[in-house]
C-alpha cells in the first residue's frame, strides 16, 4: 500500500502533471514526470499542497481490461513504485498511465519499464 503522503489525490494535480510534465513512453506504461522545483513551483494551474515526499498517481483505463484486470495492474504498479520512491526528489509528481500491454505483463516487466522511464526522466 502506498502511504497517503505519496499519493496524488486531486484531479487538478493529475491534470497539471500530465499537461506540464515530461512524457516518457515504454511498452507497458507512459510516465508523466513533473518536478515542481524545476518548473519553478509557480504554475498558475498548480494549487498543490505538499505534505512531503514524491507523489504518484495511476491511470488504468478500460482499454487495459475489465475491472479485475485493471485492479490487478494497479496493484502491481503500486508494488513496483513503492521501493523506487526513496530515490525520487520530494518535489516530484508522477502519473503512471498503463497501456493495454500492461494487462499481460508480469510484475518484472512493469518494474523494468517504470525503472527505465524514471531513470530517463531524472537524467534529462
Amino acid at each position: 500500500m502506498l502511504p497517503s503522503q505519496h499519493k496524488l489525490h486531486r484531479s487538478g494535480d493529475f491534470a497539471v502533471t500530465v499537461r506540464r510534465g515530461r512524457r516518457l513512453g515504454r511498452r507497458t506504461i507512459v510516465l508523466h514526470y513533473r518536478d515542481a522545483a524545476v518548473a519553478g513551483g509557480h504554475d498558475a494551474d498548480a494549487q498543490i499542497s505538499r505534505s512531503g515526499g514524491p507523489r504518484v498517481g495511476f491511470v488504468v483505463s478500460k482499454g487495459v481490461g475489465n475491472s479485475v484486470v485493471r485492479h490487478a495492474v494497479t496493484r502491481k504498479l503500486r508494488h513496483v513504485v513503492l521501493p523506487l520512491l526513496d530515490d525520487v526528489p520530494s518535489g516530484v509528481d508522477m502519473v503512471i498511465r498503463a497501456l493495454p500491454a500492461a494487462a499481460t505483463a508480469t510484475s518484472e516487466e512493469l518494474a523494468a519499464d517504470v525503472r527505465k522511464a524514471l531513470s530517463r526522466a531524472r537524467r534529462d
